[in-house]
């Protein structure tokens, strides 16, 4: 069977949280999203694992309505590298807390620091039988590449107990399999969402093709075994993260590397702290010029969340007018939920809504967008051909630049290996 899901995001007890993240919203606005399973989040969390145990039908299912929730965590190590863990059942997860206790706070926030290294984090996870990878991997801040450069500087002699690499808001799979210690790896794509809301919940995810909705069944699509495993990762361009390219984090002015290292890291305009970019840094850590995909990789399509397609297309302020909700609502009633509409539906299928709508779905789908690229904490944003804007003024998603800002537009395509939509 195959499935979505969302692996990784964040309960109302982690800080910088919407007080909404509640299993029981969390799994009405997944349904509406056509996720099918979803991670639990902060399942250490002394309140939020009494939450989860509430809710559970037992110690190794969770679901509420149609949506399955499996036990998941994220944990901050030593040297500021967050980890994502998948745990096999509630009871592991109390085992889990048990053990982190004693190496920090675990009633502090959500999202645990403990005093342990990513090998012994790694020990750990073998122990329980969870499955363990590295969070957001590329971003500059608290990820695997921004304080190492290798798994095994990480993770020492535990590196071949690591399955998955989170590829995180700032990568895709033509990012990462440019480098080739991760070429084995599944690359997960998950939301990291702080906020229930469709917008968030869910903007990237992972497609499987599992023999059940279970943790046994989801271990064998991110290992591979028989057959199992992933069929699509779904996410954002790369462009858009708020590092993609280095830059200024004071005045936002773009610098190649070269000019970076050149300039000590510091703006010679502002005297503000120049942040090494993503592109940057995958660069330095690349085997390959371009990407190598391997046999077991699936395609990466790139998208934003259907309702800021509809708010782009129309020209709207914010995905909460009426217009933008009257469309989405349509959509959402004709086809069930989100992916089905904005991935699956055939064009045909679509005329429900305005044809412009319409229009840019299907340039989402076969990458006929721009990017205006982020960098030094600034988000990027993405542009629709000339023909479908809703007038003479761009339509920004998230936030545009500020004025003094160097960003040079760039096309962008289907992700190398990328199929239309239609071809699987």
């Amino acid at each position: 069977m195959k499935i979505n899901a969302d692996l990784h995001l964040h309960s109302k007890y982690s800080m910088a949280c919407s007080r909404k993240m509640e299993l029981s919203t969390i799994a009405r606005e997944a349904s509406k999203k056509g996720m099918d399973l979803i991670g639990t989040g902060d399942c250490v969390h002394p309140k939020w694992l009494a939450g989860i145990k509430a809710a559970a039908q037992s110690d190794e299912e969770i679901r509420i309505g149609n949506t399955f929730f499996i036990p998941t965590t994220e944990i901050e190590d030593k040297k500021r590298v967050h980890h994502l863990l998948i745990l096999p059942s509630i009871s592991k997860a109390e085992e889990l807390a048990e053990r982190l206790g004693r190496f920090g706070d675990l009633a502090a926030d959500g999202r645990p620091t403990v005093a342990l290294e990513g090998v012994e984090l790694a020990e750990i996870a073998m122990d329980l039988g969870a499955l363990i990878g590295p969070c957001h991997a590329f971003t500059p801040w608290t990820a695997l590449y921004a304080y190492h450069d290798s798994l095994e500087s990480c993770y020492g002699d535990m590196t071949d107990y690591v399955s998955f690499l989170e590829l995180g808001l700032s990568a895709d799979s033509d990012y990462a399999d440019r480098i080739g210690e991760l070429q084995h790896l599944t690359f997960l794509s998950n939301s990291d969402a702080h906020s229930p809301w469709t917008n968030k919940l869910a903007r990237e995810f992972t497609c499987f093709e599992v023999p059940e909705i279970s943790f046994e069944g989801l271990e064998k699509a991110i290992l591979r075994k028989e057959g199992y495993g992933p069929t699509l990762n779904v996410g954002f361009f790369p462009q858009e993260g708020k590092y993609n390219l280095s830059a200024c984090i004071k005045c936002f002015t773009y610098y190649s590397l070269g000019d970076a290292t050149a300039c000590g890291w510091h703006c010679p305009d502002c005297g503000g702290r120049i942040k090494k970019g993503v592109a940057d840094r995958v660069a330095e850590l690349a085997d390959f010029e371009e990407p190598r995909h391997p046999e077991h990789r699936p395609p990466y399509m790139h998208l934003i969340p259907l309702s800021e397609i509809i708010q782009m297309t129309l020209g709207h302020a914010s995905i909460r007018t009426k217009g933008v909700q009257t469309a989405w609502n349509a959509l959402i009633e004709r086809f069930g939920n989100e992916v089905e509409a904005l991935v699956y539906a055939e064009p045909s299928e679509l005329g429900i809504v305005d044809e412009r709508i319409v229009r840019a779905i299907l340039a989402f789908r076969e990458g006929d967008v721009s990017i205006q690229p982020g960098g030094g904490g600034q988000y990027g944003w993405v542009e629709l051909p000339e023909h479908l804007k809703p007038g003479p003024e761009k339509a920004e998603i998230g936030n545009g630049p500020k004025k003094g800002s160097k960003k040079e537009q760039i096309g962008v395509g289907k992700s190398a290996g990328q199929k239309s939509l239609f071809d699987f």
